[in-house]
């Protein structure tokens, strides 16, 4: 697995995670704790064996087998087997699951006979395990997870089970609080699907397994929520059992003020992104949840477009720390990044003005209907919908190559601010009054 001397922790798995690797960054960030982002390309090239620990954020794990491909597959599966740690949470359990990676015999409850659109706080039933220590509360975030289903004769530790949700969480876009004086079963018959939150009490949130001589855990709650005091508690106790005595990251680097022209092409993608934010809040299709989450009416495709924002924010964020790159001696790695914002720059624009048709559209069909369900069918929407999203719930249309491009410039940008922190005259600047 590693040697020895192998000063390297945790690999944070970034391909086809989007949202979800950009908040688990910020959370192992906020928490101090190290780790190092890879790529698919880099699993199958054998650069595993530098880490002692791989964590798989969520998003579509059927996305993420595709970009490992076999040879990346067969390369985690003999990490772990080896003795590395596996870490995932949400989408990235769900990678690790019998029918995908196989890592642990847990399969997925069956999608008629779960509750698929909760999201936000709920408590939860900890069984003894070390990663709980010190935790305040047992309050947690979920984000639309998935359901376990464990066959009979497991030898899993379920080390976590859902209890209560929190009056302020969601079920598809019915608050907690509002779905329980209502009443469950009449807005499930309504909705056509399984809604009240009752129905997850006692199911696992978190197990944990072995895969040869590899430690596999498994989170349906996301501790890697950003703002979460408990949950970076938690990250910081896995980081202490996966991976005994890591060591402690540097200072980082401080970032630098980018270029006059980065700065028109950062104005014009936060620009675009932001109207079209601000058009679905007029039209009261959404408002915001939280810095990076919006919560949106059922039927809209509310996900995309918070992942359009929380991705721009942290674009508009990051990409001056091109500046440092060029004092470093990284004037052509500094070009690239100029390029692929340009790249960026190219697709928004038509993007999100077809994307304000569809918010336009959607708005005036939902006026027609006193608070229903979902959007009617409307040959209109369904049009716009498939040029810009793809005709399924995992991420195609225009859309795909859009955050696939920024999704490139984000980790050329992490990337390249770490290896400018890690170089010589970055050490100097970071040790310097």
């Amino acid at each position: 697995m590693t040697g020895k001397n192998s000063d390297k922790t945790c690999a944070l798995f970034w391909d086809e995670s989007f949202l979800w690797g950009l908040i688990a960054r910020r959370s192992l960030a906020d928490a101090g704790l190290p780790f190092d982002l890879i790529r698919a390309e880099d699993i199958r090239a054998g650069r595993l064996a530098r880490y002692r620990m791989i964590f798989v954020p969520g998003g579509w794990a059927s996305d993420k087998l595709a970009a490992l491909g076999a040879p990346g597959q067969a390369a985690l599966r003999a990490f772990v087997e080896g003795g590395g740690a596996y870490l995932g949470i949400c989408g990235g359990a769900g990678l690790a699951t019998e029918k995908d990676m196989g890592l642990v015999g847990v399969q997925r409850k069956p999608t008629p006979e779960r509750v698929p659109s909760f999201s936000g706080r709920i408590r939860l039933t900890l069984a003894d395990h070390e990663i709980w220590a010190g935790i305040p509360s047992p309050v947690f975030s979920a984000w639309w997870p998935l359901q376990f289903h464990l066959p009979a004769g497991h030898t899993l530790h379920i080390a976590a089970s859902y209890a209560e949700a929190l009056p302020d969480a969601m079920s598809a876009d019915v608050r907690v609080s509002r779905g329980q004086k209502q009443g469950w079963p009449a807005l499930e018959e309504r909705y056509g699907i399984l809604l009240d939150p009752l129905r997850l009490q006692n199911e696992p949130a978190v197990v944990e397994g072995k895969f040869g001589k590899g430690k596999v855990l498994l989170s349906l709650v996301h501790f890697d929520t950003p703002g979460d005091a408990s949950g970076a508690a938690v990250l910081c106790n896995l980081w202490s059992y996966l991976m005994p005595g890591y060591p402690r990251p540097e200072k980082p680097l401080p970032i630098a003020d980018a270029a006059a022209g980065d700065e028109c092409a950062l104005a014009d993608l936060r620009r675009a992104v932001g109207d079209l934010i601000a058009a679905g809040e007029q039209y009261r299709l959404w408002r915001r949840r939280n810095p990076w989450l919006l919560e949106w009416r059922r039927g809209v495709r509310g996900m995309e477009y918070s992942t359009l924002a929380a991705l721009t924010d942290e674009i508009a964020a990051r990409f001056s720390s091109a500046a440092p790159l060029c004092n470093a001696g990284g004037k052509r790695l500094s070009c690239d990044l100029r390029n692929d914002l340009s790249a960026v720059r190219e697709l928004i624009a038509p993007f999100c003005a077809k994307a304000e048709q569809l918010l336009e559209r959607e708005k005036t069909i939902l006026a027609e209907e006193a608070a229903p369900p979902a959007l009617p069918a409307d040959d209109r929407i369904n049009r716009l919908r498939a040029e810009l999203f793809g005709t399924s719930l995992r991420h195609g249309g225009s859309f795909r190559p859009l955050i696939a491009a920024m999704d490139r410039l984000l980790y050329k940008l992490f990337t390249a601010e770490k290896t400018s922190a890690a170089s010589p005259a970055a050490r100097i600047r970071n040790i310097s009054p």
